[in-house]
């Protein structure tokens, strides 16, 4: 437990880092993906009487409140939303046409603007994402999640080419998700994770059912905050809680500790998480199980041969009496 004098000093160092950026004059811009996924939510609402679950309409109570939180603590904060659905992905907010239906009935309930234009535009969109697909008999059950991090990375990149000279955009994201890892995604979620770590792109992953060996690596290699929702229920509490700080304030706050990371790699070939496999020392693919050519490079490995071992001639010892095999 922290003493009196710990604590002031632990607040005066966050008051210190928060006066420094706002001195500094840096944008920061939060990214949230949610997982949409119809078939994880749809199960999660057949289990709706018991008490440890939610539904899609309770998560996204807890987002809206995160967000408008975030764009209060500070003026120089934005925010984009992206929906992650089954087989697609669909940007939320911010739109570039805004609605005048939502447009002329904000302002009539008292609210704040721009957290009346987030919180309708999202609540809008998401209805026609999930009411779109109704006739399509063939629905995936995995999320395209790394389709959904592409776009947020675009997004940022696009946001740094505008930034003025000597401005600088603080850039992080945050993963919502709920359905299971796809192993088929492996390579594409890879080839992002590493370019976030190139672009300085924090990445933060809020799972909600089981963990995610995927986002494991992606908050480990960026340097962003994994956690595992204990309980459901408390989904908003853990949002400001864990992810609602600015990167500048973590380093002060008692965050909760790292998991142990699952570095299991994809096989090429079934795109399943294997333990031991063959690696192509052309290209570097993984296999689950040995082949003589490889299938990403087409590259022909040879077979090495059985060493040959030559017989030799034992001498025999002239102490026991035979003739002596040296020759003279």
């Amino acid at each position: 437990p922290l003493t009196n004098q710990e604590g002031s000093d632990k607040t005066s160092s966050v008051m210190v880092l928060c006066q420094n950026n706002m001195a500094e004059g840096e944008d920061n811009l939060l990214v949230v993906i949610i997982d949409c996924n119809p078939v994880w939510w749809g199960r999660r609402q057949q289990q709706q009487a018991e008490p440890a679950q939610i539904v899609l309409s309770h998560c996204l109570d807890a987002m809206q409140v995160f967000i408008n939180s975030y764009l209060m603590f500070s003026h120089r904060n934005k925010v984009a939303v992206i929906a992650s659905h089954t087989g697609k992905t669909h940007f939320l907010y911010p739109k570039n046409v805004p609605d005048p239906r939502l447009e002329q009935q904000r302002g009539e309930d008292g609210r704040y603007e721009q957290f009346a234009t987030v919180d309708d535009t999202v609540v809008d969109e998401i209805k026609q994402l999930m009411t779109s697909d109704t006739t399509n008999t063939e629905l995936k059950t995995d999320t395209l999640l790394a389709g959904s991090l592409a776009v947020a990375l675009c997004y940022i990149h696009r946001l740094e080419k505008e930034c003025q000279t000597g401005q600088q955009l603080n850039t992080r994201v945050l993963v919502i998700k709920a359905a299971e890892d796809s192993p088929s995604q492996y390579m594409n979620l890879m080839n992002i994770i590493f370019t976030a770590q190139k672009q300085n792109v924090v990445i933060d992953a809020c799972i909600l059912d089981k963990d995610s060996g995927l986002l494991q690596q992606a908050c480990d290699i960026t340097g962003g905050i994994y956690l595992k929702i204990p309980q459901m229920t408390g989904l908003l509490q853990y949002l400001l809680w864990v992810f609602l700080p600015d990167l500048s304030m973590r380093e002060v706050m008692a965050l909760p500790p790292k998991v142990q990371v699952d570095y299991r790699a994809a096989c090429f070939c079934h795109r399943t998480l294997i333990d031991v496999g063959y690696v192509c020392s052309v290209c570097l693919s993984i296999f689950c199980s040995f082949s003589p050519i490889c299938s990403t490079c087409e590259t022909a490995f040879k077979l090495a041969k059985p060493p040959m071992f030559k017989s030799k001639k034992k001498k025999r010892s002239l102490q026991n009496g035979g003739p002596s095999t040296s020759v003279h």
